[in-house]
């Protein structure tokens, strides 16, 4: 699902170095000398933006909803214009000078910019290898050559002894361009072409082009405006894929492609005219079937056809329905599915093929109030599931005749575990992966014969000074205003104080039902070897406490998202982890609306705020389907048409609640090309809050011109942003190595 979510390394702050036995004291050291940005700013006499102001009236609900700055939206045949107009000109003139204002505030980091960047980048292999992953007579596998920024997509037949293949030259497709990004790739069933899709704009719309792995001829063969992918029928010469709307970028269309005809000759063989609905296909793990499946916030709809039979009409499994939401697997001569009929948290059900509709739907796994039941993974003789209980995830495994029924085990108190990449139905084992807050990321592989669990591998962290055993973790609940119970995983070094002078960075998300898991991350050990501790909030709005949690989080109960996050701020103030003047928060896209939404509640809670490509024009953004995922959202947001949801989201709005007090520090991002949330958005934001904010505290926006909701492509580039971040921390916290 395309929502306004935001995952990026700049938001897993999962870890970080070794650099002092005594963080405190190496602070207070360095402060002495440091100058600010403050003190920079008035020496050079360095003056913010100060954005033009054009009124601007929309009447709705028998008000007049007032936007100074609505002339900054841009549409696209705006911005891709070669010569622009005097509006976009303005445009890009504004962001630009927004863009030199915070260099001028960050100069006095830019040198440690460059040594965090370095840092950081320090700790990753540089010719890392995926572990090969076996399907249909093949290794595949992916591996990066020091030096290079994209990946080589990789196989070797039969054995990994074999001479190798590289089907895709990540480096060679990305010159000339200054973002690139492969959507997806899909070898045909005879093993001998690879489709593949191509995004050098960063909107997310991808061109699909086709290559001969057995000359290494690529064919004329290109459909543009995809969602990145295709699935290949049985035949080897037929493909359907998804096509986008091309100002909406809505996946609504399912067209049929036989290789080596023109895409102008490709027949429509689904639509969706619901315009709240998107649309995807794809291929069961049998192979037996291509399914086409439409969803939007809270419902779902999958039809099928036999792949042997490429040309055949689709069957619906069951028509759409309200509230209703359901996926489907194959398995012998039965559907498997996982649904939220008469069951909030999802069940598993199956039917016959032959009787695939709801009526027929028999229960496998029931339903449970305390279990969220979150997806599967079908073998030949066992059931894998995935399962969330108490904001933990659990792997749970069970044969198909009953006689085994067991979970794997974990040990540490916050953690992720997950299912990974299974593609053979026949296996004997389970690709699983494992991480936790100071535990790299692992890759194991259990037997399901004699249930031992063998490690294929783990994630290097290169500079020779990480010893997980100077971290600890934490996993604490924060009773909320509402007397709802809020986890919180914590991670920070063993040898931090909590005494309340540290520094501390608090992250959640809290929208789309998407659950926020506590993993590592080397970069994080940045600001962890600094004496931060780092703590994710795991708030109403995500799915770790269920789907109820989720519910609680969205439409009308919106409020619950905010106040949580508040609420486990203050939490952590009195118990000494932190105090108001060295707590921070970052959050992006619907967690930028988060960071937003705290700052006009609790405006003095924070130090400071890092708000990544934040969604915080609400009202005017909900207002106007012509943005991509707006009519998608509704059941998310509510539709501001109705007079109700408009006076609720008008509570909480961000945009529309800057009022004249004392903001936090505060670095907000965003890229030009962003599809999920516009760069409008925030650049409208900071005119607002520069505007009516009655502090001398930093306001700063960096706008990547060249990028979108992702930021910048590549494996390493996207870390000289996260430098940025957080140099920015540290400056508030006087800290300069």
């Amino acid at each position: 699902m395309l929502n306004r979510i935001y995952i990026v390394s700049a938001l897993a702050l999962f870890s970080c170095s070794t650099q002092s036995d005594n963080q405190n004291n190496t602070m207070a050291d360095s402060s002495k000398n440091f100058i600010t940005s403050e003190q920079l700013l008035a020496k050079q006499d360095v003056i913010a933006p100060d954005a033009k102001v054009i009124p601007h009236v929309t009447d709705i609900h028998n008000m007049a909803l007032n936007d100074d700055y609505f002339w900054m939206r841009l549409s696209d045949e705006q911005k891709e214009a070669k010569t622009p107009d005097d509006q976009t000109q303005d445009v890009i003139d504004y962001l630009n000078a927004e863009n030199d204002y915070k260099e001028s505030a960050l100069a006095p980091t830019k040198d440690f910019q460059s040594d965090l960047f370095d840092e950081i980048v320090g700790r990753i292999v540089k010719d890392d290898e995926s572990v090969p992953v076996f399907y249909r007579g093949y290794w595949y596998y992916s591996r990066y050559e020091e030096g290079k920024e994209y990946a080589f997509s990789c196989r070797k037949k039969d054995s990994l002894d074999n001479p190798e293949e590289i089907l895709l030259n990540g480096p060679q497709l990305a010159e000339g361009h200054s973002y690139f990004a492969i959507g997806g790739s899909s070898v045909s069933p005879n093993n001998n072409i690879i489709v593949y899709g191509i995004d050098t704009v960063s909107r997310r719309q991808y061109t699909l082009r086709f290559k001969d792995l057995t000359t290494g001829v690529v064919f004329d063969d290109e459909i543009p405006e995809t969602t990145g992918g295709a699935v290949w029928a049985n035949d080897n010469k037929t493909l359907f894929y998804t096509k986008k709307d091309p100002v909406t970028l809505r996946s609504y269309r399912i067209l049929k492609h036989i290789l080596g005809t023109d895409s102008s000759e490709d027949v429509v063989v689904y639509e969706e005219t619901d315009d709240t609905f998107n649309i995807g296909v794809g291929k069961s793990k049998s192979e037996r079937f291509i399914m086409i499946g439409a969803y939007s916030t809270l419902s779902s709809e999958t039809r099928y056809i036999d792949a042997d039979k490429p040309n055949s009409e689709w069957t619906v499994i069951q028509a759409r329905q309200d509230n209703h939401e359901y996926g489907v697997s194959h398995y012998g001569d039965h559907f498997y599915i996982r649904t939220n009929a008469d069951a909030k948290n999802f069940k598993l059900v199956k039917t016959s093929i032959e009787t695939p509709s709801r009526e027929h739907w028999v229960d496998v796994i029931p339903h449970r109030d305390d279990v969220l039941f979150e997806g599967t993974e079908i073998f030949e003789n066992f059931l894998v599931i995935e399962e969330r209980k108490e904001g933990l995830t659990n792997i749970r495994v069970k044969s198909w005749d009953d006689s085994q029924d067991y979970y794997l085990e974990f040990s540490d108190p916050a953690y992720m575990a997950y299912v990974g990449m299974n593609l053979d139905f026949k296996s004997k084992s389970l690709r699983f992966g494992y991480t936790s807050l100071t535990t790299p990321n692992t890759t194991y592989e259990h037997s399901f014969d004699d249930k031992s669990r063998t490690q294929l591998k783990q994630q290097k962290v290169l500079g020779g000074d990480f010893d997980p055993a100077n971290y600890t973790s934490e996993r604490i609940m924060v009773e909320a205003r509402d007397g709802a119970q809020v986890p919180v995983s914590i991670v920070y070094r063993k040898d931090v104080k909590m005494d309340g002078s540290n520094p501390l960075l608090l992250y959640a998300y809290g929208s789309y039902g998407y659950s926020m898991d506590p993993g590592f991350s080397s970069t994080r050990l940045s600001l962890l070897d600094r004496g931060f501790v780092y703590a994710m909030a795991h708030i109403r709005g995500g799915s770790e406490m269920g789907r109820s949690w989720y519910e609680d989080g969205k439409l009308f109960k919106k409020m619950n998202t905010f106040n949580d996050f508040i609420d486990c701020g203050k939490h952590l103030v009195a118990n000494n982890y932190t105090s108001t003047d060295h707590l921070y928060a970052m959050g992006g896209s619907a967690g930028g609306l988060l960071m937003g939404a705290v700052m006009n509640i609790e405006p003095e809670l924070f130090n400071g705020i890092v708000a990544a490509v934040p969604f915080v024009d609400v009202i005017n953004t909900m207002l106007d389907e012509s943005i991509p995922l707006t009519t998608g959202e509704f059941d998310e947001w509510g539709n501001p048409k109705d007079k109700a949801y408009f006076d609720y989201m008008m509570s909480y709005s961000p945009y529309d609640n800057i009022s004249k007090l004392n903001y936090p520090h505060t670095l907000i991002t965003t890229g030009y090309w962003d599809s999920q949330v516009q760069y409008w958005e925030p650049a409208k934001w900071i005119a607002k809050l520069r505007d009516q904010k009655q502090d001398d505290n930093l306001l700063i926006m960096h706008c990547n011109m060249e990028t979108g909701h992702g930021g910048a492509s590549g494996r390493f580039a996207r870390f000289k942003e996260t430098a940025m971040e957080y140099a920015f921390l540290f400056m508030l916290e006087g800290i300069d190595k």
